[in-house]
């Protein structure tokens, strides 16, 4: 099984019931935790997902919204004796922060934390059926998505013509023509539509975009299907927001909360 589990889809703050990003890839059996806003632990509880099995924690940039819930998960991870590593990917100085957590806590896990700092676009972690990767975005502070690939496919898929299945994670971004040839083809995004097309220049002062850019750069893409997240809570109501992609590029959602989308 290959899904996309939306924990969070809300920017900035918590509104009308919809929390900061976090979504939990699940790629036959092994889960990576894609940013962890404020709240991404009770998500996991409501949703009834084993967190304990999240291996991997890949944080896109340091805006409190996509990683404010990563020291409480890390913490809660400890209290309940984890004793498998974790290995945690971001921008720096992503360690010297949960680093600095833990000792003001005297904090002592019984699991072996592995922060690692990612200096530039590449792979990041790959087994033989699993390759992770990151690639830059246009934000206003370093910032990073990422793209979840097989290597290769089930002899059943495979004799049914399947290939391998691909989805990025666009994290925080203006659009960007670069960023398209990067997910080129890919079956599945999530791309950010924090405002409707109506505010495109605060979205671009921002370093944010709109529903309809969203759209534009996943039909030059020619990726397969896109979601839409982290909203702005300016917004109570989101129906707007499939309206305006789908004008655009009609395999459109939008991403939400406590839903798994499958691959």
């Amino acid at each position: 099984m290959f899904s996309v589990t939306i924990l969070g889809n809300n920017s900035a703050v918590p509104a009308y019931e919809r929390l900061p990003t976090s979504q939990l890839v699940n790629m036959d059996g092994q889960k990576f935790l894609v940013d962890c806003g404020e709240g991404t632990q009770l998500q996991l509880m409501r949703y009834k997902v084993k967190y304990s099995r999240i291996s991997h924690i890949f944080i896109s940039h340091l805006h409190g919204d996509h990683y404010f819930g990563l020291i409480g998960l890390i913490n809660s991870f400890g209290l309940l004796n984890r004793q498998q590593d974790l290995y945690v990917f971001g921008p720096p100085p992503l360690k010297n922060i949960i680093e600095l957590q833990l000792q003001v806590a005297s904090t002592r896990l019984p699991f072996a934390l592995h922060l690692k700092e990612i200096a530039k676009p590449g792979v990041l972690m790959e087994s033989d059926d699993i390759e992770v990767s990151c690639f830059a975005t246009d934000h206003r502070i370093t910032c990073y998505g990422y793209s979840f690939c097989e290597k290769r496919v089930t002899r059943k898929r495979e004799e049914a013509g399947g290939q391998p299945r691909r989805y990025a994670f666009c994290a925080d971004t203006r659009y960007s023509e670069k960023l398209a040839e990067q997910v080129k083809r890919y079956d599945l995004i999530y791309h950010e539509a924090t405002y409707l097309d109506d505010q495109r220049e605060k979205a671009e002062l921002r370093y944010h975009s709109t529903a309809r850019q969203a759209a534009l750069l996943a039909k030059k893409a020619e990726v397969k299907r896109l979601l839409l997240g982290h909203f702005s809570s300016q917004y109570e109501h989101l129906d707007q927001f499939e309206q305006e992609a789908r004008a655009e590029f009609p395999n459109t959602d939008l991403a939400k909360q406590g839903v798994s989308y499958m691959l």
